[in-house]
């Protein structure tokens, strides 16, 4: 019988010596995975005595040999064993590799954290790059470049992260323990065992599965955990050490600035999820404007306890006084006590009836009343005004330190919170809005042929005469009257007039960008635009021409990547168009679909695609005078444009960046950046950087105009070739069936991780059909992953056999772009494990579908030596020693899990083919191999 410790693993980093690693730095992380490893073999033998420690490591040991050995029926024994096993076995198993990898993913964290507090400020990315800019442009320039700034990060619902909230706050814990260093054998490293086998044995008895789906409403909670922590813990001091590093440089954070902001798809997203209705998006605003004056209030009584400044010593002020009138003259609900206590302290005065309207604010929200001015404030605005007023006041009456300290950082705080914390963004697929505007044009008889029957040019002409005039397409009576519309062209309607009640109630910024998905044509964004006028968001007729929303098309497949700019430039040429983005201060936002992109051509063409489709769309907004901003839809993984964001902003083209951009986080992502402070602050202040440097560096070329005709011309050969062979592969009638039966993804759906359907409401058939979700999640868990690098190896082989290899390694040297590239598909190629695949292929596939896996092997391996001899190491990920021991230690864990996963399917098939419902246990089993593969690749889809 193997002792408890057996389970203590050998960690992420010990077994693989690379040249150059400093083992002082490593075995802190070592010794601690080994601490909680064998913590959690402690727990494991507690709750299920020794004989799963036992099997644990003897089946560690088992995969281990047979992938040494690199003979099949090694790994069929391995296979056969899994099988044998009971299904309770079987799950106890599977949770217990998974455990490991959670705990080791924990750890990792907090060494993250341990690495970045050990950095010292004049270190950090941000005050190295105010410096850069400043050296550069000067005081002045860097005052500019800050004014610009507007990073907006955009949570999205996307249903990729496996792991519940229940485990995450558990593993939140375990790190929060970890970050307090304590010395083995003292008291306190016994008490701080006790308190992490306590966590270890409540996480083992949670259940890693979610019961039943999430609403729309769970998903927003979820978001505003994270939401919070930021607000709460993070942006205060990353907002006051931004304002020092800028004073150091002449510059500064100018009042009310807000120049990293959230926003939200939560509640707003209705392309492809039937349950989000416009009383779903209601219900989602009241959360965060909940939650968003809770924290407002904790603020200004934070700010109250402070500001003990006594009118006696510093005098009245006049503003000051007539303002606190005023709040007492509407009979505000402050607190009676409190009043009388301060009287001499005018600040707190203020403070309280501050607190006292945000109260009333809340009240007013949730009866629905309208607003009253002076008792409650009616959006964020109105709450910087007071604001102001006490920082004003405190200037004039020697509190200069104060007003621009504590409350100056406190003011863009709220400033960032508003009354919704993340502004909604709503998206809507665009054949939505044509099949509304069909039943309101044919119900008015005018044109030739139905509305649906128009050519896209004629549809055009129809929209932008109609967006021109001043009649109303429709009456009042448009929801109740059921002639009509239908119940599907309602719920569409309903959702603008529910935007027009949202800015009624919070203001202008609760909701400011309507995206069109699956935009073809100018005619998507100007049916959007027509359908906004009619509930009232857009007037263009008189002298009180407002727009209260603006408009976003979401560009997606290549065919509409490559037609970009003349998209753009068709809109921007319409008129009254271009006079409702004159309304919204000349900017237009672009949003960048990334993975329909990958999904239709392959990683190498989507992503050349998506750096032309900037160019162009660059150049069309210069022409017309406008402010581009692009909205980056980018995924948790490298097939769905994950990734270093870092990386990411700053591979953009020269002068695309103007201070503005927006991109979404999604899914796994979200945890793993955001759950602990420091490394939310990190990942933050990364984002921030590197728009700063894009805007301010990076407005003309890196290269000369000669290098990126050549670069471009090299990069065309490499896309090309990719995309073609690519083809090859989807094109394959018979990949729908190898897709699903070497991959699990028929289980995605009963995982539960997000509202929104897993498969398309729609006729589309084979792959068209599939969501990029799926898509990548089923070839990630078969360890195939090929949205990540499938066709880059063909695209390398036909530039380098074409004469081009002095080209490609003067591009990996020079052109940021083409090395964040290469990077991604090299740590994708190092998760992908064809050993592995091959197992599914050869357990679950039709041996007829079997050479579909060879052309996948085939082009894995050219890849790999292709992307080997392009960055000059003898093997992938050679030059990041760290992730590559980190990866080969996992597979010795991940593997047994993967090995069941394929025995757990063959029961399930089995069971479907004898035409047996499949058994609870059986099923419970599947899915948590599914939530273990996540846990160790750290990656879902």
């Amino acid at each position: 019988m193997p002792d408890a410790d057996a389970f203590s693993v050998p960690t992420l980093t010990s077994e693989f010596p690379v040249v150059g690693d400093d083992p002082h730095i490593d075995a802190p992380l070592r010794a601690t995975v080994r601490r909680l490893s064998t913590l959690l073999g402690r727990t494991l033998a507690d709750q299920h005595g020794p004989e799963l420690l036992e099997l644990v490591e003897d089946v560690r040991r088992q995969t281990k040999e047979a992938k040494a050995s690199d003979r099949t029926e090694d790994a069929l024994a391995v296979q056969e064993r899994l099988a044998a096993l009971p299904i309770e076995q079987a799950t106890s198993l599977t949770r217990a590799f998974t455990e490991y990898f959670l705990l080791a993913n924990a750890a990792e964290q907090v060494y993250r954290v341990r690495a970045l507090g050990e950095r010292s400020a004049a270190q950090s990315l941000m005050a190295r790059t105010i410096r850069a800019v400043h050296d550069k442009l000067g005081a002045e320039g860097l005052q500019e470049a800050v004014d610009s700034l507007d990073v907006r990060l955009v949570f999205t619902a996307h249903p990729t992260e496996a792991s519940r909230r229940a485990v995450l706050t558990k593993l939140r814990s375990i790190s929060d323990l970890l970050e307090h260093e304590t010395e083995e054998g003292t008291p306190e490293r016994r008490r701080q065992d006790r308190a992490l086998a306590e966590l270890i044995e409540t996480l083992w008895q949670t259940d890693e599965l979610r019961s039943q789906r999430p609403t729309p409403q769970d998903e927003a909670r979820n978001a505003l955990y994270y939401l919070k922590q930021i607000y709460q813990h993070t942006m205060p001091g990353l907002l006051d050490d931004l304002r020092d590093e800028l004073a150091e440089h002449g510059a500064e954070l100018r009042e009310r600035a807000v120049p990293l902001r959230f926003g939200s798809w939560i509640g707003g997203d209705r392309d492809g999820n039937p349950f989000v209705t416009a009383q779903v998006t209601r219900e989602v605003l009241l959360l965060q404007a909940e939650n968003a004056i809770e924290i407002s209030i904790n603020v200004l009584t934070e700010l109250l306890a402070g500001l003990s400044v006594s009118s006696v010593l510093t005098g009245d002020d006049e503003e000051l006084r007539a303002s606190l009138a005023a709040d007492l003259g509407l009979r505000l609900d402050s607190d009676p006590e409190q009043q009388s206590m301060y009287q001499q302290e005018p600040y707190r005065l203020k403070l309280d009836a501050m607190r006292a309207k945000l109260v009333a604010t809340r009240e007013r929200i949730r009866s629905g009343e309208p607003h009253v001015p002076g008792r409650d404030y009616r959006d964020g605005h109105e709450l910087q005004d007071d604001v102001t007023l006490l920082r004003d006041v405190l200037r004039r009456h020697g509190g200069t330190r104060a007003a621009d300290g504590s409350l100056a950082v406190a003011q863009q705080v709220l400033a960032g919170i508003g009354l919704n914390l993340a502004t909604l963004d709503i998206r809507e697929h665009a054949e939505k809005h044509h099949e509304l505007l069909a039943r309101l044009f044919d119900r008015v008889g005018e044109l030739e042929v139905p509305y649906l029957e128009l050519s896209r040019e004629a549809r055009t002409r129809v929209l932008s005469h109609e967006l021109a005039s001043r009649r109303p397409l429709v009456g009042s009576d448009l929801t109740e009257n059921a002639t009509v519309l239908d119940d599907a062209t309602r719920t569409t309607y309903n959702v603008f007039r529910e935007i027009r009640e949202a800015q009624r109630t919070y203001g202008p910024e609760v909701i400011e960008t309507y995206i069109v998905s699956m935009t073809r044509g100018a005619d998507d964004v100007l049916a959007v635009a027509l359908l906004a006028r009619e509930a009232g968001l857009v007037s263009l007729a008189g002298e009180d021409k407002r727009s209260d929303i603006g408009f976003a098309p979401l560009l997606e497949t290549v065919e509409e990547l490559r037609h970009a700019g003349e998209i753009l430039d068709e809109l921007l040429s319409d008129p009254s168009y271009r006079e409702i983005v004159r309304l919204r201060g000349d900017r237009q936002e672009v949003m960048l679909g990334y993975s329909d992109g990958n999904k239709d051509s392959g990683v190498v063409t989507s992503q050349w695609e998506i750096h032309q489709a900037q160019r162009r769309l660059r150049d069309a907004a210069a022409e017309h005078g406008v402010t581009l901003r692009l909205f980056h839809g980018r995924g948790g993984s490298v097939g769905r444009g994950g990734g270093p964001t870092y990386d990411a902003i700053l591979a953009q083209p020269y002068g695309v960046l103007e201070g503005s951009i927006k991109f979404t986080e999604q899914g796994e992502v979200i945890s793993d950046k955001y759950t602990l402070p420091v490394l939310a602050r990190e990942n933050l202040e990364l984002s921030m950087a590197a728009v700063l440097e894009g805007s301010a560096l990076h407005t003309t070329p890196r290269s000369t105009p000669e290098q990126l005709d050549r670069f471009g011309e090299v990069m065309q050969k490499v896309s090309d070739a990719a995309f073609a062979r690519y083809r090859t592969l989807v094109d394959d009638p018979d990949l729908p069936e190898y897709f699903v039966t070497s991959t699990p993804v028929e289980q995605l759906g009963d995982l539960n991780i997000g509202s929104r359907p897993s498969k398309r409401t729609t006729s589309e058939k084979g792959l068209d059909g599939l969501r990029a979700i799926p898509w990548v999640f089923g070839w990630t868990q078969s360890r195939q992953i090929v949205p990540g690098w499938f066709g880059a190896g063909s695209g390398l082989k036909a530039a380098r056999e074409a004469g081009l290899e002095a080209d490609l390694h003067e591009m990996l040297r020079h052109w940021h772009f083409f090395r964040t590239v290469v990077s991604n598909i090299e740590m994708t190629l190092a998760k992908t494990d064809m050993d592995i695949a091959a197992h599914y292929v050869r357990s679950l596939v039709p041996e007829r579908l079997w050479p579909l896996y060879d052309r996948i092997r085939e082009e894995y391996e050219l890849t790999v030596a292709e992307m080997e001899r392009l960055t000059g190491v003898l093997n992938l990920l050679d030059n990041q020693p760290i992730l590559k021991r980190t990866l080969t230690v996992r597979d010795r864990y991940l593997d047994p899990i993967s090995y069941m996963q394929v025995a757990m399917l063959q029961r399930v098939r089995a069971a479907a083919e004898r035409g047996e419902p499949v058994d609870e246990g059986l099923q419970r089993a599947l899915l948590t191999t599914i939530n273990g593969v996540a846990a160790g690749l750290k990656n879902t889809g």
